[in-house]
């Protein structure tokens, strides 16, 4: 859900809390908000510089939330107004239980701003070299796989921390949460897309593999590159 250029945009905080032009919100956009505060003050805690932008106007099927980075700061994307599926990721989710979710999916896209802000976007971790050998006659389909693969690969350590995130957090709601996310990476319509982070979700299964003790992306780590190691083949 990274993107990298943000088109015009009302930027309605500099600081990862509640806005304080909240007047300016749509019901839907605070209640989001609201959900996601516990995550953004934690990234305020460890310093990651978020903004938080709510899109004018977006297309419907767009993603409610997604993160971009530019000059040096993180942007948290609200696309939500004149986007009647910006909620499909919560189809069938009882209304008293959707903010859980939120606060997971915003774990989720703090993950890519963190690995942006390290300076990792993109790289394998310490140890890690490419492997195999694709080819192709067109090489805009060889940049096109790799880049799908590179997605996959952020989306993976995204969703472990998210899980972490839970676990650490809420650990009585983490079964909830991992089923949750299974479903949605089980829609996946292509195998081996950028979102087909079942390889990771799976080894996340109990919960009892991240260490509390740790930030959310260091306990995501371990799984993380287990899951590199199968994701691929």
């Amino acid at each position: 859900m990274f993107k990298h250029l943000l088109r015009a945009a009302v930027i309605i905080a500099a600081a990862a809390s509640l806005p304080s032009h909240a007047a300016q919100l749509t019901a839907q956009e605070s209640r989001w908000l609201r959900a996601a505060a516990p995550v953004l003050e934690y990234s305020k805690s460890i310093s990651l510089p978020v903004d938080i932008i709510v899109q004018p106007k977006t297309p419907a099927g767009a993603v409610p939330l997604a993160m971009g980075f530019a000059k040096g700061r993180c942007k948290l994307v609200l696309s939500m107004r004149g986007n009647p599926e910006a909620e499909t990721v919560l189809a069938n989710v009882p209304a008293d239980e959707q903010a859980l979710l939120i606060e997971a999916m915003t774990a989720h896209e703090l993950a890519h701003c963190w690995r942006y802000a390290q300076g990792e976007w993109n790289l394998l971790p310490s140890g890690f070299v490419e492997t195999g050998h694709e080819s192709s006659h067109d090489p805009e389909l060889l940049a096109a796989a790799k880049a799908m693969r590179d997605t996959r690969r952020e989306e993976g350590f995204a969703d472990l921390v998210a899980l972490a995130w839970i676990q650490r957090t809420q650990p009585g709601e983490y079964a909830r949460v991992h089923d949750w996310l299974s479903g949605v990476r089980a829609t996946v319509a292509v195998p081996n897309s950028g979102h087909d982070t079942r390889t990771w979700v799976k080894l996340a299964g109990n919960g009892r593999q991240f260490d509390s003790r740790l930030s959310p992306f260091e306990a995501a780590d371990a799984l993380w590159r287990e899951g590199l190691l199968r994701a691929d083949r």
